[in-house]
């Protein structure tokens, strides 16, 4: 039985994150798929198997998930900030449970699978979109956003993943994959283009830079470095100006409604986080935070304070949107003492793959995504979570073992 049990088990944890991006559709499938793994796991798993998660990192982000818990309890609010924790929780859990695997590339593999899925699902609404409307839309139309399979960020993250994967699987020498790893990072950059996710193309543009501090030719990577900020630069400043601008109000209060529930607009963000900041200067308890939940009741007594327009601030206070960036949320609702565990957890992930451009980029994705996003907000954000820590750390980590040994 534990033959046949741990022949399957790797396949079951590869079909999870194949039906990922499928989240909003069969949402309880992935949670049934991580039962049965958790079921498995004792039956499979061995002791050497522990070793995989003997890391700075690992150890970090468990004594930060630990924190949480501890101080939900501590200050009488684990129940109702648990909705949130738990999905932090299940990031750890997820890399727990892929110790007994031992073949990465299924891995790997499953998330370029998963990204193509994602994408032909997303193309085939367009093009039905298109001959309803006989007309073609792009980027930021409603009509696009809601043709897309989940939230268009997590689509991007999808995406970025998927191209690093790509790149990093392309060999020097020959080789019959390499057409099929430059084909899928052109099909995932157009697909980042159609949908017009700017922090997808800020991320790719920051990982580009990264890159540059690999290249053994100097000189070009100082011109393509230099390059990349110079665009990097312009890309932020236009959006910055795009969010100062007051030109959405000239627009129907209708289609601003809809335009900002489906997408997650920077001028949503500038609200937000001009609230978040209000909160932090006014806030008590800063060493140990306010709680998740009570963040978010904050943030709704801002909405309702500073929001002029009766229909925009109905939108932000019936979606109960978050601060948009999980260091702020981190600072704002775990504390000073939560943002500092988890800031040392990201900087030991850095320090420790450094050498390795793969794994630094993983990292990197992670981090900027999160200045963007609550990451940890969304199961599917928490199992990607996990995706990046596996790949990026714990199988970096053997790869440089095995590279060591021989």
């Amino acid at each position: 039985m534990r033959i046949l049990l741990s022949a399957i088990y790797p396949y079951l944890f590869v079909l999870l994150f194949i039906i990922l991006p499928f989240d909003d559709y069969i949402r309880i499938w992935p949670n049934i798929l991580l039962i049965i793994l958790a079921v498995i796991f004792p039956f499979v798993v061995k002791k050497k198997d522990f070793q995989r998660l003997k890391s700075a990192p690992v150890y970090l982000f468990s004594t930060f998930v630990i924190y949480l818990l501890f101080n939900g309890i501590i200050f009488n609010r684990f129940e109702t900030d648990f909705h949130i924790i738990g999905k932090i929780l299940l990031a750890l859990v997820l890399i727990l449970l892929y110790i007994p695997v031992n073949d990465i590339q299924k891995i790997k593999n499953a998330i370029l699978f998963s990204s193509l899925a994602a994408i032909i699902y997303s193309v085939y609404n367009f093009v039905i979109i298109t001959h309803n409307l006989g007309f073609f839309v792009l980027g930021d139309s409603p009509k696009v956003v809601e043709a897309l399979l989940i939230d268009r960020i997590y689509l991007g993250l999808l995406s970025v993943l998927s191209i690093l994967i790509s790149f990093d699987g392309i060999k020097k020498t020959y080789n019959p994959l390499n057409s099929y790893y430059l084909g899928n990072i052109a099909i995932n950059l157009a697909f980042i283009f159609l949908i017009a996710s700017r922090i997808s193309l800020i991320v790719l543009l920051v990982i580009l830079i990264v890159r540059q501090f690999y290249s053994k030719k100097k000189i070009s990577g100082i011109l393509i470095g230099s390059l990349s900020v110079i665009v990097l630069a312009g890309f932020m400043s236009a959006l910055i100006k795009n969010t100062n601008s007051n030109s959405s109000e000239t627009t129907s209060s209708g289609i601003v409604t809809d335009f900002i529930a489906h997408s997650q607009t920077y001028e949503l963000r500038s609200i937000v986080w001009k609230c978040a900041v209000d909160i932090a200067k006014n806030a008590q308890g800063v060493v140990t935070g306010l709680g998740f939940k009570q963040t978010e009741d904050r943030l709704m007594a801002c909405y309702e304070n500073n929001i002029p327009t009766e229909d925009k601030k109905e939108l932000f206070i019936s979606e109960r949107y978050n601060t948009h960036n999980q260091f702020i949320d981190f600072y704002l609702s775990a504390g000073l003492i939560g943002i500092l565990l988890f800031m040392a957890f990201l900087m030991s992930s850095l320090k420790m793959v450094r050498k390795d451009f793969f794994s630094t980029a993983l990292i990197t994705a992670f981090i900027a995504y999160m200045c963007f996003e609550n990451i940890f907000h969304r199961q599917i954000g928490s199992y990607y979570v996990g995706v990046i820590i596996i790949l990026g750390l714990i199988a970096a980590a053997e790869d440089s073992d095995k590279h060591i040994s021989t």
